[in-house]
């Protein structure tokens, strides 16, 4: 696997990282959607909250069953810094977003400013970013732009400064998780989810009553366990492998397919009507992801062309 922001100390195997980036790309592209019926009926703190507390509890038990230790005190600061970013902060950012007007789409599309924030993060932290991963970022913000122009995606002020905030909020969970000294996988799992959850829960009752999840309709709690089963326990486990395992540009890279999905199951599922800036922003999405996962390939054999160019006949 070429390297992207800096040398990685471990290699996985091929077909890991297909399997977690087809999560990551695939399954989060769904989620915005399912946040959409979820939050027809159901209040978005109490909705975060409770998928993250049972999500927890899962990696909980799952965790414990491996025989990994609690985390230790340092530990348990650490998980609260990135869960608090990444579940607290972020999650709840997208969710009130998305009840003040922000469409699954849009929302979806302000993800992709969340691989520039993490570039920023690595840089001012001391690791080298490759212009080639640079030029690969901005495209990928170009294409979700023209993918934005797609469909009905006006919203107030407050939700889009709520949904600009959420991938900052991510980037720093993110990158914090990268740097901090965490417990093993399925622990650090489990404290970040559980302390988010918790701070949700903490919050919930100044904005929404618990009396109201009475009123939440079966479609809701369908959406809801798509987003605990599939969402977080599957897919936000590959993504913090992925944080672990590989660059972080590649590890973010699938905010700018994320976009795509939304908008195909948008068509699909919600009646959307597609106009022709999709068949302008894709190849641009496609070149991003490509910049990211071979610019250094992409470099060298630019180089070695136009050493072969330059070097004089005979």
């Amino acid at each position: 696997m070429p390297t992207i922001f800096h040398a990685q100390a471990r290699t996985p195997a091929p077909w890991a990282l297909a399997a977690a980036l087809a999560l990551v790309y695939v399954v989060w592209g769904t989620t915005y959607f399912a946040i959409g019926i979820a939050l027809t009926s159901m209040p978005p703190l109490l909705m975060n909250a409770l998928r993250f507390l049972c999500a927890g509890g899962v990696m909980l038990l799952i965790a414990l069953w491996q025989g990994q230790a609690l985390p230790t005190a340092r530990q348990w600061r650490n998980a609260a810094l990135v869960g608090g970013c990444m579940v607290f902060l972020a999650m709840n950012l997208t969710g009130f977003a998305q009840k003040l007007g922000i469409g699954s789409g849009l929302m979806a599309t302000v993800v992709t400013t969340m691989p520039m924030w993490l570039a920023l993060w690595s840089r001012l932290g001391g690791e080298r970013v490759p212009a080639t991963s640079w030029i690969g970022l901005a495209l990928g913000v170009v294409g979700a732009l023209l993918l934005a122009l797609e469909g009905d995606f006006s919203a107030t002020w407050l939700g889009a400064l709520l949904a600009f905030g959420a991938p900052l909020a991510w980037s720093v969970g993110s990158y914090a998780s990268r740097k901090l000294s965490l417990p093993a996988p399925a622990m650090a799992s489990a404290a970040q989810w559980l302390v988010g959850g918790a701070l949700g829960l903490l919050v919930a009752p100044w904005f929404e009553p618990v009396s109201s999840l009475a009123q939440v309709s079966a479609k809701s709690w369908a959406a809801w366990s798509y987003l605990l089963v599939f969402g977080t326990l599957l897919t936000l486990n590959a993504y913090l492998w992925l944080l672990q395992n590989t660059s972080p540009a590649l590890a973010g890279s699938y905010s700018f397919v994320n976009p795509a999905v939304a908008l195909v199951v948008g068509v699909a599922l919600g009646g959307e009507v597609l106009t022709g800036w999709v068949f302008a922003a894709l190849p641009l999405i496609g070149a991003a992801l490509g910049f990211i996962l071979y610019g250094r390939v992409l470099q060298a054999w630019w180089v070695g062309r136009r050493g072969v160019v330059a070097r004089p006949v005979g």
